[in-house]
């Protein structure tokens, strides 16, 4: 990426990831200046490829990362390699300040920065993170087809988990590791489903040829497993907005924490959009992109009503008015 960075923007779009290039796309093609602030940490690195995206099956995140930048490029956006540490209000506006001391201006904020997976305090999970120790049954599902998966609980929505693997595999193990075991409604969806549920707690992985292989627990077993899902707890980047009064906040559900914002990705902060996982901690790259686009056409819609206001009012003041008082106008008689 480019470092190229002018003083002042119409938009500054903070993260690079699907959500916000596809903004940054929609506004350089409304003529909007734009530029996209990165830092270069998808939280997609990890995976071999981007999957349920019509036309880009398969594809490396790294590759269509590198495609969105050269398109949003093509149209005048600029794209910078940085971190950004606050935003603040600027009069009308923002001040964006980066971290290596640089500060750019912004009529409007995209924030698209994403999420973190917080995974559990499992030994070797990280290292096989987005491998074969997996999330979502969507972007990975596939690729672990018939296999011999391991579900290990850790979130609210770990039973759901199971069972959307379980249709994918009929070889599923739910490990209750710290947790208390299922309900005995869970329980019983889970036998009734051919799901064998073992207690104890997970304390690492075995290993073989660089491939998982086993689940081992406390009491010495281990299970043999070709795949383990987890719940992270996901939680949105968005520290840099404390200075606008915008903090994450913890989801409904229980699963993290995400961004607030209304349908079309207004923030309570005026000026402020959000787009992708840092509101919508469930969203692939598909909709993540769309809600990019979708933020993107919302927030020139915001300006345009702001252009079209300021021209009536610098017409309004610049109109002709009368030099003197209508009373002191001689009238010519016809």
């Amino acid at each position: 990426m480019t470092d190229q960075l002018s003083d002042s923007y119409d938009v500054v779009v903070v993260g690079g990831g699907a959500a916000g290039l596809n903004g940054a796309l929609t506004l350089a093609r409304a003529r909007r200046s734009v530029a996209v602030v990165d830092a270069g940490a998808p939280r997609n690195a990890p995976a071999d490829g981007v999957h349920g995206l019509l036309a880009r099956e398969g594809m490396p995140p790294a590759e269509l990362l590198a495609r969105g930048r050269a398109e949003v490029r093509g149209y005048g956006g600029h794209v910078v390699s940085a971190t950004v540490a606050s935003a603040t209000r600027d009069g009308v506006g923002f001040a964006v300040a980066l971290a290596d001391g640089r500060t750019v201006r912004a009529r409007r904020l995209l924030v698209a920065t994403g999420l973190v997976d917080e995974l559990p305090d499992v030994p070797g999970l990280r290292e096989r993170w987005g491998r074969d120790v997996l999330h979502c049954p969507y972007c990975h599902g596939w690729e672990v087809r018939d296999r011999a998966v391991g579900v290990l609980a850790g979130g609210p929505l770990a039973v759901h988990q199971a069972l959307l693997f379980r249709q994918l595999s009929d070889d599923v193990t739910f490990f209750t590791h710290t947790g208390a075991p299922p309900s005995d409604e869970d329980a019983e969806r889970l036998a009734a489903r051919g799901v064998r549920v073992v207690a104890g707690e997970v304390t690492g992985l075995e290993i073989a040829d660089d491939r998982l292989a086993g689940v081992r627990l406390r009491d010495g077993r281990v299970v043999a497993r070709e795949a383990l899902a987890v719940s992270p707890r996901i939680v949105a980047r968005a520290g840099f907005l404390a200075a606008l009064g915008l903090r994450a906040a913890e989801h409904p559900l229980g699963i993290g924490e995400y961004v607030p914002c209304d349908a079309t990705g207004r923030t309570d902060v005026a000026g402020v959009w959000v787009a992708g996982n840092v509101t919508d901690l469930s969203a692939q790259v598909g909709a993540a992109a769309a809600a990019g686009a979708a933020a993107g056409a919302q927030i020139n819609a915001d300006l345009v009503a702001e252009d079209t206001r300021l021209a009536v009012e610098a017409r309004r003041a610049a109109a002709p008015r009368p030099d003197r008082p209508e009373t002191d106008v001689v009238r010519v008689r016809q």
